[in-house]
């Protein structure tokens, strides 16, 4: 551990913010702005019922009961895991810049290893032979080279980019939960990465992978990465998902130039085509890299979730701005510097009310801290 004043979460509040985080309408974004706005998780437990009432909400938010956290603790401890929070030193410091950043993951294996420099190798999981051969030797230069190599645990790229790596360290993100092994045939390698490497994941244990849970695990390999390299990806294949959320990260993106011919390769020619760095050898990403190490090195500093508490709106200028606000929504984002403005309300006093709306269920965040209205119960969290 670092010496840093934030070092780990005791035990009681590690319980408070997995509490907060499995709790009803409750995602990344809105937790670190519960945190700013009331100083620890313990708190804002306390204080969710009657801010989603306040928002609208008919029906009691559902708070994630203590006994429910303490279980999943327990599971991760038999699993021999661990939950990280995100002002911890193992935590992946490029993931921990980020604002939509998991307040929490579980982590199996070699936590230390998230504190180095990444870099994601993705690709196709019908991988021809030599686009895994390529991904599994791109893989161990990276490794040689000093690099965390991050990917998803599929077929094909992923597969071979893990192995590659195994020997200098690789992170596989998983959709599912830690003990949730996917695909079957990998369970050797899911293995071989808990002794030698390290897996990561946002579910609790038990979860079995969705379609809808790819999505949240390619944001992690990004945002983990200072690059992401694709090597084989078919057009709207989720290899180019991850180039896309990287790009939003403000990471480097690369790609395996491929023939024309073969459908895997388009993908990659496409990112050519749009800028992305070509790359041929680990050599290649080294390079580029080059002057983007020394900013992401280290364990994450102390990060926003802790905070000073953010002085509250006068409660008087939220109740008769409240509708004000909620007029202004509607079904296509709106910016909320643009609701301050046409609200007349200080930034403070709008905020309070999006967040009421959000916890209620009946607004959505959007990137770009944009806010459009929803039928309540219709949202997830953000």
């Amino acid at each position: 551990m670092s010496g840093a004043k934030t070092d780990t979460l005791g035990p009681a509040e590690r319980l408070a913010w997995l509490r907060l985080i499995r709790s009803e309408n409750v995602g990344p974004v809105t937790f670190r702005g519960l945190l700013a706005r009331f100083g620890d998780a313990g708190t804002t437990l306390e204080a969710l019922p009657d801010l989603a009432r306040r928002g609208g909400r008919r029906r009691p938010i559902r708070i994630c009961p203590a006994e429910e956290a303490e279980r999943e603790l327990a599971a991760l401890e038999a699993l021999g895991a661990r939950l990280l929070a995100a002002v911890e030193p193992d935590y992946p410091p490029a993931l921990a810049a980020l604002e939509h950043a998991p307040p929490v993951v579980s982590v199996l294996g070699r936590a230390e290893l998230l504190r180095q420099r990444a870099v994601a190798v993705v690709g196709a999981r019908n991988a021809s032979a030599n686009g895994r051969r390529l991904a599994r030797d791109i893989a161990q230069g990276l490794g040689q080279a000093g690099f965390l190599v991050a990917s998803g645990l599929a077929r094909g790229i992923d597969t071979a980019a893990h192995r590659g790596a195994l020997e200098s360290g690789t992170a596989a993100v998983v959709a599912g939960g830690l003990d949730v092994i996917y695909p079957p045939e990998n369970e050797a390698l899911h293995g071989e990465i808990a002794g030698r490497g390290v897996l990561l994941s946002e579910m609790p244990p038990g979860t079995v992978p969705q379609a809808r849970h790819f999505p949240r695990r390619n944001r992690l390999i990004s945002g983990m990465s200072l690059g992401v390299l694709v090597v084989e990806a078919a057009p709207r294949s989720g290899s180019l998902i991850t180039a896309r959320l990287a790009l939003d990260q403000g990471r480097e993106v690369f790609a395996v130039p491929g023939s024309p011919l073969d459908p895997r390769a388009r993908g990659c020619n496409d990112l050519l085509r749009q800028g992305a760095g070509l790359v041929e050898s680990a050599d290649d990403v080294v390079q580029a890299l080059d002057g983007m190490i020394k900013p992401l090195e280290g364990p994450p500093k102390p990060s926003e979730f802790l905070a000073e508490t953010a002085p509250a709106a006068p409660e008087i200028e939220v109740s008769s701005g409240r509708r004000a606000v909620e007029e202004l929504l509607g079904p296509a984002p709106v910016a909320v510097d643009e609701l301050v403005r046409q609200c007349h309300l200080s930034p403070a006093a709008v905020n309070t009310v999006l967040l009421e709306l959000e916890l209620a269920g009946r607004a959505e965040r959007h990137p770009g801290n944009r806010f459009s209205s929803i039928a309540a119960g219709e949202t997830g969290p953000s």
